[in-house]
C-alpha cells in the first residue's frame, strides 16, 4: 500500500535471559518511567526498569531523576554509559552490553500515553540500528498496539521531491517489543495496517500538484487496487459528461488537466447467509485549489495541495480493508479535479446540473468541494445500493476555526452509526467532535433560481454546518456520516504521532469503523 515501514517485531523473553543484547548491532536498550503517585517522588521505574538495572549495576531511578523525568508519556532521555579508559584493568559491567539506554516516559499507561511514548521512541532513536524495548512488558494487548502505532507513525518521513537524499537520520532499521509474558505480534498487525494506510495518505497529500493532477491520482489508485485485487473503474470526462456529473465537471473546467471520478471496490469472499453489510466512503479530490475565480488570497493558497486529503483517506480506507480482509463490502469513490482559472471556468451566479438533477447555484466558486462530493454522494445512493454512506473532506475553514487543528467534525443522520465513529475515535486517538445539523439553518441554502445554493445568501454562522446541510440533500435518507478534516488534515509541526505538513488523519480512523461495523 504504501513505502516499507520501519521493523517492529515482538520477542517474548526478558531482559537477563535476551541473549541477543550482546550482539553488535543492538544499539540501545528501552526502558520505562511513569510519574510518581506523590508529588515530589520523582520519576518511578516501570517495566523491565529493574532487570536492566541489575544487568548494568545502574540504579535506572536515579538516573532518571538526574534528568529531570517525571515519567510523562513522551518524556525520554537517551543516556551514553561511558567505556573503560584504555589500559584500564577492570572493565565496566555493561562491557558486553549496549551502551545506549533510554529512559522513556509512559504516563498511565493508557492507550493514548503508549502511542505518545512510542512516537517519542521513534524521534529519540532515529539513526539507530536494533533497538530493544521492554516498555510495554505487560501492557494489553491494545497498549501494545497503540505504542507500535506511535512509533510507526511519528518514523514517518515525507518523500523529497528536489531530488535530493533526506539529510534527517532514518528511524531505527528495528524495534524488538520484548516480553517475558506474551507474544506481541497478534497486536502488531493491526498497527502495521493502520501505519501503512496513514503513510499512503501522507505520501499522497503531500505530493506537489505540479506532479498530482486528477489523472496522475487515478492512475495512482488503479495500480494501488489492482495490486490489491481490488475492482477499480476511472471515468474521465466523456463519462463523466455522458452521466451527468456536472458538479465535477464544473469545478474542473477551469483547468487544462481535466477531471476524473475513481470507483475502487473491496468485496469479501462469499459467505453463506446474508448479504455483506455495503459501506461507501466518498472522499474529496481537489488535487489543488484556487479557489476558482473566487480566488483565495495568496497565504490560503499555499497549503492547497493537500485540498485532496479526504481522497487519499478514502482510498487508503479500503485498501486497509482489503487487507484486512473485511467481511463488509466497501467501495471508495474519488471524485478528483483541479478547481483553477481559466477561459472555461465556471462562474458565480452559474446554475449547475447535478448528478441526478438537482439544480445549484453557484455563490462561490471556492465552495467546490461540496460541489463533487455532491455528484460522488448521489451516485453512490443512485446506483451503488449502500448500506452506510461516509464522506471526509477538507471542506470548510469553518471547522477548524471552530475547532481548532486537533479534531475533525462529525456530522451523523444516524446515532448508532456517530457513536461507532466516536468509539473508533477514541481507540485511535484520532479525535471527532459531534456536530449538530442545525434544522433552521436549512432554509439559508434555498436558491431562488435553483434548489439549492452552494452557500447561503444570508450567512447565520456556522459554515461548517451550512455545507453539512447542503450535503445531507444528496445522501437520500440513507445513514450517513460527513467527516470536516480541515483542520487535522495539516500540521505546522511534529506532536506526538502527528507529523508536519500532510497528516493522513482519518485513515487510522476509518479502518476502526469499519472493523467497528463488521
Amino acid at each position: 500500500m504504501a513505502r516499507d515501514l520501519p521493523e517492529v517485531v515482538g520477542a517474548l523473553g526478558d531482559l537477563p535471559g535476551c541473549t541477543f543484547l550482546t550482539d553488535d548491532d543492538v544499539s540501545a536498550v528501552v526502558v520505562a518511567v511513569a510519574p510518581a503517585p506523590e508529588p515530589g517522588e520523582g520519576a518511578q521505574p516501570r517495566a523491565g526498569t529493574v532487570d536492566a538495572s541489575a544487568l548494568y549495576h545502574v540504579d535506572l531511578g536515579e538516573m532518571a531523576e538526574r534528568h529531570g523525568l517525571e515519567g510523562a508519556a513522551g518524556d525520554a532521555a537517551v543516556v551514553d554509559l561511558p567505556r573503560p579508559h584504555r589500559g584500564a584493568s577492570e572493565s565496566f559491567p555493561w562491557a558486553d552490553l549496549p551502551r545506549r539506554i533510554v529512559l522513556l516516559g509512559v504516563g498511565d499507561g493508557s492507550t493514548a500515553d503508549l502511542r505518545r511514548a512510542g512516537a517519542a521512541l521513534a524521534r529519540r532513536t532515529a539513526g539507530l540500528e536494533r533497538v530493544v524495548s521492554v516498555a510495554t512488558a505487560g501492557a494489553p494487548a491494545d497498549g501494545v498496539r497503540a505504542f507500535a502505532e506511535g512509533y510507526l507513525l511519528a518514523a514517518y518521513r515525507p518523500e523529497r521531491w528536489s531530488g535530493s537524499p533526506d539529510s534527517r537520520p532514518a528511524p531505527a532499521e528495528q524495534l524488538v517489543l520484548l516480553d517475558p509474558a506474551s507474544d506481541a505480534e497478534p497486536a502488531l498487525v493491526p498497527a502495521r495496517r493502520a501505519a501503512r494506510a496513514t503513510w499512503l495518505a501522507r505520501d499522497l497529500t503531500a505530493t506537489p500538484s505540479s506532479v498530482k493532477d486528477p489523472a496522475w491520482l487515478a492512475d495512482r489508485a488503479r495500480t494501488l487496487a489492482s495490486a490489491a485485487g481490488l475492482d477499480v473503474r476511472v471515468l474521465g470526462p466523456r463519462e463523466l459528461e455522458g452521466q451527468g456529473f456536472g458538479g465535477i465537471l464544473a469545478v474542473g473546467g477551469g483547468s487544462s488537466r481535466p477531471p476524473r471520478l475513481v470507483v475502487v471496490s473491496h468485496e469479501p469472499d462469499a459467505a453463506a447467509g446474508e448479504a455483506p453489510r455495503h459501506v461507501v466512503v466518498v472522499g474529496k479530490g481537489i488535487t489543488f485549489d484556487t479557489g476558482g475565480l473566487s480566488l483565495k488570497p495568496r497565504a490560503a493558497m499555499a497549503p492547497m495541495k493537500t485540498d485532496m486529503a479526504g481522497a487519499a483517506v478514502a482510498l487508503a480506507a479500503v485498501l486497509g480493508a482489503a487487507e484486512a480482509g473485511s467481511p463488509l463490502r466497501v467501495t471508495a469513490l474519488l471524485p478528483l479535479a483541479e478547481n483553477h482559472l481559466g477561459a472555461s471556468s465556471y462562474r458565480p451566479g452559474d446554475v449547475l446540473r447535478l448528478h441526478g438533477g438537482t439544480t445549484v447555484e453557484v455563490a462561490n466558486t471556492d465552495a467546490e468541494g461540496r460541489l463533487v462530493l455532491a455528484d460522488a454522494l448521489d451516485h453512490a445512493v443512485r446506483e451503488l445500493a449502500p448500506d452506510v454512506l461516509v464522506d471526509v473532506a477538507t471542506l470548510t475553514g469553518a471547522a477548524a476555526v471552530g475547532l481548532g487543528r486537533g479534531h475533525a467534525a462529525l456530522y451523523a443522520t444516524d446515532e448508532a452509526l456517530a457513536r461507532t465513529v466516536e468509539a473508533a475515535a477514541a481507540r485511535t486517538g484520532e479525535a471527532v467532535w459531534r456536530m449538530p445539523l442545525v434544522a433552521d439553518y436549512a432554509e439559508a441554502l434555498a436558491s431562488d433560481v435553483a434548489a439549492l445554493r452552494n452557500v447561503p445568501a444570508r450567512p447565520p454562522g456556522g459554515g461548517s454546518i451550512t455545507a453539512a446541510l447542503f450535503l445531507r440533500e444528496f445522501t437520500g435518507g440513507l445513514p450517513w456520516v460527513h467527516l470536516d478534516i480541515a483542520g487535522p488534515a495539516r500540521s505546522s509541526g511534529n506532536r506526538h504521532e502527528v507529523v508536519e505538513g500532510a497528516t493522513g488523519f482519518g485513515a487510522r480512523l476509518l479502518l476502526e469503523v469499519l472493523d467497528l461495523l463488521s
